[in-house]
């Protein structure tokens, strides 16, 4: 996840609620090149982040790990943005308080299915998140076409049977519904709030809930420094640079190019869990994963989901 804050396994890019500068038409190859880059750069930095999350459970568990994550990315993305948080008004305040709760149940429910069912099948799963809201917010035969082909997919990956793990798929899908709400409200806060104001605040209220959190799961469960260095390290590949990699990007290519690209997170992500947590999978859950990355790049290629504008980069 990831998830500002990149789920995320997830992979759109946050531009805070604000739409992205639309790319110049005439924009030189080499400068879409640059874009390529930046977009690969920013999946891979994602999940890898999420990969090191994952390698501090044995010690921190899912709900250490978020809670230094989010701590951590607020203290590094407040240092970039500085929001001014002095003169919001309530109508401001409510979605800046709706992304932070979303924020929190995002990350822990994401990083708990990890735990369960490993890294490549839970962000795939949450990216059944913004291709939900593609469809919704779509009237195109194309996009149904994408959902059915997409909930074919989830069939194969998850494979059901009595040896399902079926509390670890439900988590995941309980990630996919939390980026659907942040898609939402991060939305609604772009029409409130100027540029990252928003977004940036909801990261400081998710960070001021998870330290409390955070110091009582750290006396019932000691941390180490590598672990605490591990979730730091998270933080910063999951969420910062992600984040400053996508919003390169989204001012050198167009939105749909970019939520095709994205589509290729859940493959990176399957590519970390077997590199970096010995998590393989079988060819069955590959073609579920090639399934649902397809219907993602069904809806986004066209250029009319919302998901390329605002889905990622998560807290």
């Amino acid at each position: 996840m990831e998830t500002i804050g990149t789920g995320g396994a997830g992979a759109t890019g946050d531009t805070g609620g604000r739409a992205p500068a639309r790319p110049d038409a005439s924009a030189r190859p080499q400068q879409r090149r640059g874009a390529i880059a930046l977009m690969l750069t920013a999946a891979a930095s994602n999940q890898s982040g999420a990969a090191l999350g994952a390698m501090a459970f044995p010690v921190l568990g899912p709900v250490g790990v978020v809670a230094v994550r989010q701590v951590a990315t607020a203290i590094m993305l407040t240092a970039i943005v500085r929001p001014a948080l002095r003169g919001m008004s309530g109508q401001q305040w409510r979605p800046i308080l709706g992304l932070a709760l979303v924020f929190g149940v995002m990350n822990l429910s994401l990083y708990a299915a990890i735990e369960r069912i490993g890294l490549g099948l839970a962000v795939t799963l949450e990216f059944l998140g913004p291709l939900a809201v593609a469809v919704v917010t779509s009237r195109r035969v194309l996009d149904i076409g994408a959902a059915v082909l997409a909930g074919a997919g989830v069939v194969v990956l998850t494979q059901p049977g009595p040896t399902t793990d079926v509390l670890g798929i439900a988590l995941a899908l309980l990630a996919a519904a939390s980026w659907a709400c942040y898609i939402l409200l991060n939305r609604t806060l772009g029409q409130r709030l100027p540029g990252l104001r928003g977004t940036a605040a909801a990261g400081l209220v998710s960070a001021v809930v998870w330290v409390p959190i955070g110091a009582v799961w750290f006396v019932l469960h000691p941390p180490t420094p590598a672990a605490i260095a591990l979730a730091i390290g998270c933080a910063a590949l999951a969420s910062v640079v992600p984040y400053i990699a996508d919003l390169l990007a989204l001012r050198r290519v167009p939105a749909h190019v970019y939520g095709t690209f994205a589509s290729v997170n859940p493959v990176l992500a399957a590519i970390a869990g077997w590199l970096l947590l010995q998590q393989a999978l079988g060819l069955g859950q590959w073609i579920g994963i090639a399934l649902i990355v397809l219907s993602n790049v069904a809806v986004s290629v066209r250029g009319r989901t919302p998901t390329a504008a605002v889905a990622k980069r998560r807290w």
